[in-house]
Formats: structure tokens, C-alpha cells, sequence
């Protein structure tokens, strides 16, 4: 179904869509790349959950879906990884999101161009959504920003973190601090919408599991499978834009070949390797791009990418657990990398760094990872936002400070507006 005005119709969808207890919004906002398959998935409501608190919960998800074989959406809480690897998570978590969820909803549309496909429930859900108009009662936002940790904080961590590299415990480590807003009142629906305004990225999204939400404008593709192949885009590589067309160019050119981000984003690229070919077709691991820049609105990012044939007689579900939690956003030596993350971050990552995403009934799959994304949870009036960088030896700690104010700016303005 053509719909002439497409904007107005998004927005009314979405409006419809958080009005159920459970709903996944991904946007791509425009944005295409060769495994792109939809400009945007709608999925409302649930016909069956899954909200596992066992210490198997890939093999649980594994479960669900082969008993399904059906489209599902879900979340994977950065908190996995004690599921995969023996490690633990004792930071304060304000949020408490579930580490896994997944869902089959009761009404899936998919928008691609200016079609409008109804895949699960009638399309009697056209006229519904046409219809929408309820307004949800908030009061003028509310909020203070808060940073975990002090400037200094921050920067004597980065030192101590190098010390650990200079000994030879890692190579790279992401390092990520919390901003975080108690009493925090505001309208999520508004806010995501401002985000993406602000920010449009490839793999934006909103996903609501009842008072808990996830407003997400992440420009990083986790993990995708497309029949028989898997692919894998870390980011590794910020650099600010400028307004001027000429400098604008010059920063675009710096970021291709600054030494140090490529250092930094050839180790994730090994790392991504390695994971891959634990489910692969042996020898079918490939780096298909290397160090590629791509522009956002705030920044220039450098993003790779590595893919490889999924060996036939290995489940599916084990391709994402195998190469959880993203290289990305642990470090190399990831195990490693992640006790030393336990150890000297200041906050609980929960769904901040983990993913969520889709599977399709013939077990395609594509995640986000959940960067540049508030965290809010409306009952207990909590909002969250992380961001990181990647330290190695030859960081320097008050750069990558910046830089993490750098990647917070889109969300500080919209909280601000």
C-alpha cells in the first residue's frame, strides 16, 4: 500500500506503536548499504515472549526460535557475556533491563520506499494507525544531567588503563562512562523523534518493554546474516565535522589516514576475525572493506567491514553468541578486556552496548549496537546515556575525553530542547 505522505505516517505509527506494552521501531532514516532490506520494521505488541533469566539464555533464544520459526525481536543486554564466558557484573544498574527479550508481535509493517507492507495482522491496522490520535498526558520534561564520574576521574582510569596495556594484559580497551538524570520526566516518544532529527543513522530504533525504553540512534551495525553470510561493521574512528565544506574535507581526509585510528580499528577488525571463525566455513573469513569513512551529521566515523560463510551445521544462534559482546565496545584481548571493563567502570552497561534487532522466519538476522542511545525507565523516573573510546597505548586521555563528549552532544542537545 502507497502511503502519499510518509513522514506523517511514521510518526503516527510510532505514536500507535507506544501506546502497546511492547513494541521495536527500527529506522534506518534513509540510509542504504547492500544488506539493507527495509527503510523501517514496525513490530507491536506479542503473540509470545521470551524473558529468560537462566544461565543458558542463548540456548533458550535457540529454543524459542526453532519452535517459532517466525519473525521475533529482541534485545541482548551487554550482560550476556557472563552467559558466555565465565565473568560477572556487580556495578550499580539504575535501569535493570532484561538481559535477554525477545518477542513475536501481534502486527508487523515494513516500509520500504513509500509502500507500506502489513506482514503479521490484518490491514484493517492501516486505518487504526491513520486513526491514532490519542495524547499521551506528560508534564514539561524534567531533567538534570549528571556525570558518574568527574573529569579527573575519568582521566587518571584512562592512565591506569595504559598502565595495563604497557604490562601487556591488553591492547585496546573501550572505556565508557554514564550520564545519568534521577526524577527524570520525559515524553519518549518526543525525545527519540528530536534524536533522530538530530542524529539520522542507519541502524536508529525504539524499543519499549512496558515503563523501560530504549531510544536509539546508533550508527553501528552488530552482527547481519543474509542466507549463508555473516557480516560484521565495527566502528572504530571519531572525527567532528565542520560546517565549512573545505575543512569539512580535510577532517574527512585526516580521519583516512590518522595512524592511530587505524591502530585502533585494525585490532577490532582481528578481533571480529577471530570470533567469525568460530562459526565459519573454514577459510571463508574476509575483510571486504577496510578503514572506510563514512559521514554522519556531528562526525566522520571509520568502519570496516568483515564477513564470512556461516558453516551449515552450526545453529545460527550460536553465530551471535559466539561473537557477543561486540569487539567494538570490549577490547582486545576481549576477555580480558571485559574484567578489566567490570573492574574500572563506575556503572552497570546493561542494554547500553548490547544490541537489538531482528530474526526473520528463514533465520536472517541484523543488530544494532545499542550506542548513542537514552535509556529510560518511566516508573522508576531513571534516565541513562553511556559513551566510550577505544584507549590504547598512544591515547591520549584528555582527547578521548573530549571525544566522549563529542558522541554525547547529540543526546545533551535533544534533552536540552
Amino acid at each position: 500500500m502507497r502511503v502519499p505522505d510518509l513522514p506523517s505516517f511514521k510518526q503516527k505509527a510510532l505514536k500507535w506503536a507506544a501506546a502497546a506494552e511492547v513494541c521495536c521501531v527500527l529506522d534506518s532514516n534513509d540510509y542504504t548499504d547492500r544488506y539493507s532490506k527495509f527503510d523501517l520494521l514496525l513490530a507491536v505488541g506479542t503473540k509470545e515472549v521470551l524473558n529468560t533469566n537462566s544461565t543458558h539464555k542463548f540456548d533458550d533464544l535457540k529454543a524459542f526460535y526453532d519452535q517459532h520459526q517466525t519473525w521475533m525481536f529482541g534485545l541482548l543486554s551487554y550482560e550476556l557475556k557472563n552467559d558466555v564466558e565465565q565473568l560477572e557484573s556487580a556495578n550499580p544498574d539504575g535501569l535493570q533491563f532484561p538481559e535477554l527479550f525477545f518477542f513475536i508481535p501481534q502486527y508487523l509493517l515494513i516500509i520500504k520506499g513509500d509502500e507500506v507492507e502489513v506482514l503479521i495482522g490484518g490491514i484493517e491496522v492501516m486505518g487504526a494507525i491513520d486513526q491514532f490520535n490519542q495524547e499521551i498526558e506528560i508534564n514539561k520534561t524534567r531533567i538534570n544531567i549528571q556525570n558518574r564520574i568527574s573529569k579527573e576521574v575519568y582521566l587518571k582510569t584512562v592512565e591506569t588503563l595504559q598502565q595495563h596495556i604497557v604490562r601487556g594484559d591488553i591492547y585496546e580497551i573501550n572505556f565508557c562512562q554514564e550520564f545519568f538524570a534521577e526524577h527524570a520526566v520525559i515524553d519518549p516518544i518526543e525525545i527519540y523523534t528530536q534524536l533522530c532529527k538530530l542524529s539520522p543513522t542507519p541502524f536508529a530504533g525504539f524499543f519499549k518493554i512496558k515503563d523501560q525504553y530504549i531510544l536509539s540512534a546508533s550508527p553501528e551495525r552488530y552482527l547481519c546474516k543474509r542466507g549463508n553470510k555473516l557480516i560484521s561493521q565495527p566502528i572504530k574512528g571519531t572525527a567532528k565535522r565542520n560546517a565549512d565544506p573545505a575543512a569539512d574535507l580535510q577532517i574527512k581526509n585526516d580521519l583516512r589516514l590518522n595512524a592511530k585510528e587505524q591502530a585502533e580499528n585494525v585490532m577490532i577488525v582481528d578481533l571480529v576475525r577471530n570470533d567469525l571463525t568460530k562459526t565459519a566455513v573454514s577459510g571463508s573469513v574476509k575483510v571486504e572493506e577496510l578503514f572506510g569513512i563514512y559521514g554522519f551529521p556531528q562526525v566522520y566515523q571509520m568502519i570496516s567491514t568483515i564477513s564470512c560463510e556461516l558453516n551449515p551445521d552450526i545453529h545460527f544462534i550460536d553465530a551471535i553468541r559466539h561473537t557477543f559482546p561486540m569487539g567494538s565496545m570490549t577490547g582486545a584481548p576481549k576477555i580480558k578486556a571485559m574484567q578489566l571493563i567490570e573492574a574500572y567502570e563506575f556503572s552497570k552497561r546493561g542494554a547500553y552496548s548490547g544490541a537489538f534487532g531482528y530474526i526473520t522466519p528463514e533465520a536472517d538476522f541484523d543488530f544494532n549496537v545499542v550506542i548513542r542511545s537514552i535509556l529510560y525507565d518511566a516508573a522508576k523516573e531513571y534516565l541513562s546515556f553511556q559513551v566510550g573510546g577505544a584507549i590504547t597505548y598512544a591515547a591520549n586521555a584528555r582527547a578521548e575525553y573530549e571525544e566522549c563528549k563529542l558522541k554525547a552532544s547529540a543526546i545533551i542537545q535533544t534533552l536540552k530542547q
